[in-house]
């Protein structure tokens, strides 16, 4: 980028980001500082994107996981490696086609009203403007990605991919179809799996009913349900084999209340004796394990209910009624007929769709399913063997727990936006054919009668095949080659919320491995998710969510960056705040005025230091106490933040890095400095600009994976700078900057400063006061450090002499004392304030304060007064009398201080 120091006198007071951010993104992407490419000279750093839905923009979720990816490719860059970052979007089946439903409804259309394919026109359009929203999203928060690779999840190629998968696994005998129970969500109107159904406690009830045995009038089996609407389809009572209570019903019938229907009693090792009666309903067509229960005894299957969760023709008279409204009706018929026991408060847990939040209905249908317990092995043995770690480490025993209790995985969904399940079915034979692409005739029987399966895929099928279907796997068709494909995969890292653990995580380690032999990442790192100011997870229901672009607008990018990742902590959940955004600002224009600071004293490039002259400068007879100091404190600074980055500690990197700048660098060497560089004669003059030079760029180079744009033009600001800070390189460990002795001098004064600065604060003395101190210490190095730091002292507290005791005893009576390390330091009262004026001040402080205890004592000594005022007047007085009493005590033991 073009050098600015030419334009020195019109340096700006302030950096404003409105102003400059867009262009400095622009002359990025211009340049190509974003893009990759095979290089065998260099290691490979390869980040994929979690690709957002396209259903709406960005919102501050994604705002902090792509902070964090940024932050890694960006550090990885300025490292030297091949740093690429691929870019995309979802197709978000379930989500989109709500969202495209739901935009029909208004204009009083449906999806079959306009066909599929105007459907299809739709929802690419839709995907179009949503998609181009999200990228310019992405730009304006800096995120430095190689968009001339961006994918979606249903471009060409990659749909070529997720159908290849689609058969392979059918030919390979893990994708069945089958007639099996599933989650039915009848909002979205379509199954879901397992991994989308959110279970929460809720407070519901416990339904008491009785069935008639056969044969035995006014004998009763007695169950106990959550679901009374179910009755409807009941084949069976279940009863467990140990369970002495039932053993002679076992083999009998009994009838369903309400519909009539004679059922079997069975026995059965899945029912729970401690629960309930002891007796449990089987609906097989409505619960997963009365399901398993049903085909374990060969029980009849009766589906009572429609996609809706209505009552369908199997509910006799209820039909039509709502699931809800069935529940009320039935449970009234059934304490009409005396088949009602009792009804009893029960907590329980209900699944909900995690996309609409409606409860799901467990409903028998025939589906496509993946066969989960070898890919699950597959995906355990690899991260038991390191392949894949997680961070933090907690996750992996939850991602072992779910692939150890995983089920088939039901991969079919009743939507029209998404990948066509690639199987067309014989009207003739009724032969299935699983193909890449449509097949002219049945497989079987030559017939040319096909059609293809209505359904699409779950989204996140496609979805799992992303870390190395973006990079052209399996055909690597131009633009991409196989060669890309070894030299970048796999990948480097994964960043994404631990909310999709599940859902993602763990299904692109399982297909990566049955695919293509390898992990798809060597780590996945698992962040937290934002919450508002109060804890309270954002949501549009809510009204607590925060638009990212609007924050950018008013604050910048690099705020935005700031404040959602400061304090952050692997893994858990983050609280937005307005304050930290001004924190962060305030930040931006202090960084700004240090380089403003550092300029105006500036007159050549003579202070730039190659890493040789830095060794050397160690050397240099001119190199102070302070200036020794802040080049080993800087150093510690670069070792700590390389390995907050290696540790995936990104949050505490971003606070070493501001504690640094703010307190070690601004408070406390800028000040020291200041005496130096305003004294054109001081030899050591342009060794301190060196070290505020080398110190002020180490900083916005270890900040720039954080705050990209601030540092780009401090850094250009500067002289002898690169082409920009992204190639720069990443600061190192400099061993010849360590210096513990200087380290110890330096903290050991600025701890005396610090203390003698809250006497100043404590005494309200005013800034124009100057006093002496006076020392006593045993230790002869201190003594000679405490003398050659005068200077220290008379500017940063205000101190204008430092005199030492030789006899402790001599140190003043009245005096303020300050205890250090090997040392005393004694400040005499009489030079701080008039002790005089103090003590008669003392006094009549004293005078007051006792009449006033006096005062409250002869009140609350009034019985009248106790017994007839109201409690909360007498507890107040009370309460006035025991301040008075302190404040008295205080100022006895302050005016016996000065006597």
């Amino acid at each position: 980028m073009e050098s600015k120091m030419r334009d020195l006198e019109f340096l700006p007071k302030h950096f404003e980001p409105k102003d400059r951010e867009r262009d400095i993104y622009q002359t990025w992407e211009k340049n190509g500082y974003f893009k990759a490419k095979v290089d065998p000279k260099k290691k490979a750093f390869t980040i994929v994107m979690p690709p957002p839905n396209v259903t709406a923009q960005l919102h501050i979720g994604h705002a902090l996981d792509n902070t964090f990816q940024d932050a890694f490719v960006r550090q990885h860059r300025m490292l030297g490696e091949e740093a690429l970052w691929i870019p995309g979007v979802d197709h978000a089946a379930i989500a989109t086609e709500a969202k495209l439903v739901e935009q029909l409804k208004s204009e009083g259309l449906t999806k079959q009203d306009i066909g599929y394919d105007e459907y299809m026109k739709r929802a690419y359009a839709w995907k179009d403007k949503y998609a181009n929203r999200i990228i310019s999203q992405l730009r304006y928060l800096g995120s430095s990605c190689d968009w001339d690779r961006q994918r979606f999840t249903m471009d060409e190629g990659f749909s070529e991919a997720v159908l290849a998968v689609f058969v392979k696994y059918y030919k390979q005998g893990y994708i069945y179809r089958g007639e099996r129970i599933i989650n039915w969500c009848p909002n979205c109107k379509t199954s879901i799996s397992d991994a989308e159904v959110n279970f929460a406690e809720q407070q519901g009830h416990l339904w008491y009913v009785r069935y008639e045995i056969e044969n035995e009038p006014g004998h009763y089996i007695e169950v106990a349900t959550t679901r009374p609407e179910t009755i409807l389809g009941d084949t069976a009572v279940a009863v467990n084999p140990n369970d002495e209570r039932y053993k002679d019903l076992v083999g009998k019938r009994c009838l369903v209340p309400l519909v009539n229907r004679w059922i079997q009693i069975v026995a059965d090792e899945y029912v729970e004796s401690e629960f309930g009666t002891g007796c449990v309903k089987i609906t097989p067509a409505h619960d997963p394990n009365d399901y398993e229960v049903g085909l374990r005894h060969n029980l009849e299957i009766i589906n009572v209910m429609d996609e809706t969760a209505h009552i369908n023709e199997n509910g006799g008279s209820y039909q039509g009624l709502s699931r809800d409204e069935a529940r009320e009706k039935i449970v009234s018929d059934l304490d009409a007929c005396g088949a009602l026991v009792k009804v009893e408060d029960y907590k329980h847990n209900v699944g909900s769709c995690y996309r609409c939040h409606k409860v799901i209905e467990p409903r028998l249908s025939k589906q496509w399913f993946v066969k989960m317990r070898a890919l699950a092995d597959k995906a355990m043995a690899a991260s038991d063997a390191g392949e894949v770690t997680f961070v933090p480490n907690r996750f992996k025993g939850i991602f072992d727990n779910w692939m150890n209790n995983i089920r088939d995985w039901c991969i079919s969904r009743q939507l029209w936006w998404g990948h066509r399940i690639p199987a067309w079915y014989c009207a003739d034979c009724g032969e299935i054919t699983v193909a890449s692409s449509t097949p002219s005739v049945c497989a079987k029987c030559q017939s040319e009668h096909l059609t293809q399966d209505p359904d699409t895929l779950d989204t996140w099928f496609s979805s799992a095949l992303w870390p190395f279907g973006v990079l052209g796997w399996p055909n690597f068709k131009v633009p991409y080659t196989k060669e890309e494909f070894d030299y970048f995969f796999p990948t480097s890292i994964l960043v994404t919320g631990y909310d999709i653990i599940f859902f993602w995580v763990a299904r692109m380690i399982f297909q990566s491995l049955e695919l293509t032999g390898k992990a798809p990442f060597h780590h996945v790192l698992l962040h937290g998710l934002m919450r508002d100011a109060n804890g309270i997870k954002m949501s549009k229901s809510l009204n607590n969510g925060v638009d990212p672009l609007k924050i950018i607008d008013e604050y910048g990018a690099d705020a935005l960056r700031f404040a959602i990742v400061s304090g952050t902590a692997s893994g858990n959940d983050q609280r937005y705040s307005k304050e930290k955004l001004e924190t962060a600002r305030t930040f931006i224009n202090k960084l700004w005025n240090a380089l403003r600071f550092l300029l105006g004293h500036l007159a050549d490039d003579s202070t730039y230091l190659t890493e040789n002259e830095l060794k050397d400068l160690v050397k240099d007879a001119n190199l102070r106490l302070e200036d020794r100091w802040i080049l080993h404190r800087c150093n510690a600074l670069v070792e700590n933040v390389s390995t907050n980055f290696q540790n995936y500690e990104i949050g505490t990197a971003l606070d070493n890095i501001y504690n640094f700048f703010w307190t070690e660098y601004c408070d406390w060497y800028v000040e020291i400095a200041k005496a130096r560089l305003f004294d054109e004669q001081d030899t050591s003059r342009n060794v301190a600009l060196k070290c505020l030079r080398y110190v002020l760029e180490t900083i916005v180079k270890l900040l720039h994976p954080f705050m990209p744009f601030v540092t780009e033009e401090v850094y250009q600001y500067l002289p002898n700078h690169g082409e920009t800070i992204m190639l720069a390189a990443w600061p190192t460990y400099v061993a010849e900057l360590n210096d513990e002795q200087s380290v110890n001098h330096m903290e050991m004064l600025i701890q005396a400063i610090k203390e003698i600065r809250n006497v100043r604060a404590e005494k309200k003395l005013k800034p124009s006061l100057r006093f002496k101190v006076l020392c006593y210490t045993q230790d002869e190095k201190i003594k000679n450090l405490l003398k050659v730091s005068a200077h220290y002292f008379e500017r940063l507290c205000g101190v204008n002499a430092i005199e030492f005791l030789e006899d402790q005893t001599k140190a003043p009576k009245l005096a303020i004392t300050i205890v250090l390390p090997k040392t005393h330091i004694y400040i005499a009262l009489s030079d701080l304030i008039d002790l005089k004026a103090e003590k008669e001040r003392l006094q009549a402080e004293l005078s007051n304060l006792t009449n006033e205890v006096k005062r409250f004592e002869a009140k609350l000594s009034n019985q009248e007064f106790v017994n007839k005022a109201p409690a909360k007047v007498v507890d107040n007085e009370r309460n006035k009398l025991a301040v008075a009493k302190q404040k008295l005590q205080a100022t006895e033991a302050r005016l016996a201080a000065l006597s």
